[in-house]
């Protein structure tokens, strides 16, 4: 913990700005909550479909940019001038059908990143899931593996990509069979460290902590356990 409270404090020197895409889900959400407490940067910017309402009000550090994401050309403006971007963003097949799964978790963040790499975002933090592969035949899987390939090709100084198991978290619309598969491997986590899923909390953790620290290639692909150490390092379980 030493060494990351130095590099936090190194790193607000800096008086970086970063976005949130995805604050409304639950890694977002926790997300959001872990930037704003460690007050790493000068100004953060939640970009969505609608405005939150937050405990914390807007201030000169925090504030909310509404685009519409059919047209998100329209909002580059709400890219510009951020060093750092992380993406949560997604959607289910169940809710939005195969082809709005593609638009959300594809396409949408396919062009945010374009436009936060023209803005001259450096740094670019991906949510991702285990098991992604283009060449995948399910959908799910080749979506994610998709997005991750296209937004790697545009070349960010720094493109990380998470991959967690199982989110361990009591999501607020029911899903029968995320329900028992988080019991299941939460159960198994508490007797000893899986691969196969992960606290909610450690996720958006890890993706901060992350963010202090310097790879030492431009891309990087964290699997679960990858996250859960960086989780850890971070000051959390």
């Amino acid at each position: 913990m030493g060494d990351v409270k130095a590099l936090e404090e190194n790193f607000r020197l800096q008086n970086k700005s970063c976005f949130i895409l995805g604050g409304s889900g639950e890694t977002g959400q926790l997300l959001l909550q872990e930037v704003l407490g460690r007050r790493l940067f000068s100004r953060v910017t939640l970009i969505g479909r609608r405005p939150l309402s937050l405990q914390e009000p807007e201030s000169g550090e925090l504030v909310q940019e509404v685009v519409d994401f059919e047209k998100l050309e329209e909002f580059a403006a709400a890219f510009q001038g951020h060093d750092v971007g992380y993406c949560c963003l997604g959607t289910t097949k169940a809710k939005a059908g195969a082809d709005g799964f593609v638009r959300v978790d594809h396409d949408y963040v396919l062009k945010a990143a374009e436009l936060a790499k023209a803005g001259g975002c450096q740094q670019f933090h991906l949510e991702s899931s285990r098991g992604a592969n283009k060449d995948s035949s399910f959908l799910y899987l080749r979506v994610k593996g998709q997005v991750e390939a296209d937004v790697g090709a545009l070349g960010f100084d720094r493109f990380s990509v998470y991959r967690p198991g199982v989110l361990l978290v009591d999501r607020a619309e029911s899903r029968p069979g995320e329900w028992l598969s988080r019991k299941v491997l939460g159960a198994l986590r508490a007797m000893a460290p899986t691969s196969m899923a992960i606290p909610i909390q450690t996720v958006g953790r890890a993706m901060v902590t992350n963010t202090l620290l310097q790879p030492g290639a431009k891309t990087e692909i964290l699997e679960n356990n990858d996250i859960s150490r960086l989780g850890a390092e971070g000051g959390g379980p």
